[in-house]
């Protein structure tokens, strides 16, 4: 799932463009549009694409990291057997001696692969928060560049966007050019029915 400060990032930028257009608009005619940024980004076929690849990347980092934590549970079995052998009252002073020593190297290997685990679990955090925010920056910039081309092919000199309520109090249907965008987007989308229908994105408007 894409990130909270990413959907966050967007809603400024948006907020920012909207006023920054509509100052600059100020002194001339205006043909102004509505669109919503939200189901632009949910309907776009690439952020689908997107989801996927972080699903499976997703996947792929916790199948490792569940595999490091077997093995760490396996090394904590096997901790435990070398100390019962160790405490064997019947081996020999120099058999309990090899026996200690085995088991104190076996906890080394845990405090080592613990740390090892904990690293890569954060490390995977990163990456996984990291690829989402990228992804949405630029999956972003791609629609913007549709809605400025079909603001451009029909003369509109302001679009805003419906699905941000600090900017928009009303806005009329019949200006709302969201449907157009998304048939715009969505042209050069591949025809591919083995790919997974992916989960929509909530894209956050309204938090704070």
């Amino acid at each position: 799932m894409f990130s909270y400060l990413a959907m966050k990032k967007i809603r400024l930028i948006v907020i920012a463009a909207t006023l920054m257009a509509v100052a600059l608009s100020a002194s001339a005619q205006t043909k102004i549009a509505t669109v919503d940024v939200k189901k632009l980004f949910n309907s776009y076929y690439k952020t689908k694409q997107a989801q996927a690849v972080l699903d499976k990347d997703k996947a792929d980092l916790t199948k490792e990291l569940k595999d490091m934590a077997d093995g760490l549970d396996k090394a904590k079995n096997d901790y435990k057997q070398l100390l019962d052998l160790a405490n064997d009252q019947a081996i020999s002073a120099d058999e309990h001696a090899k026996r200690q020593q085995a088991a104190e190297s076996k906890a080394k290997e845990i405090n080592n692969s613990q740390a090892a685990l904990q690293q890569f679990q954060r490390q995977a955090e990163s990456k996984v928060s990291d690829d989402s925010q990228r992804m949405i920056t630029n999956l972003y910039a791609e629609i913007q560049k549709y809605v400025a081309a079909k603001a451009k092919t029909d003369g509109y000199t302001l679009v805003v966007n419906s699905a941000t309520a600090e900017v928009v109090v009303y806005s009329d249907p019949q200006v709302d050019i969201t449907s157009a965008v998304i048939a715009l987007e969505n042209a050069g989308a591949p025809i591919d029915t083995a790919l997974p229908p992916a989960p929509m994105v909530n894209i956050s408007t309204n938090a704070p």
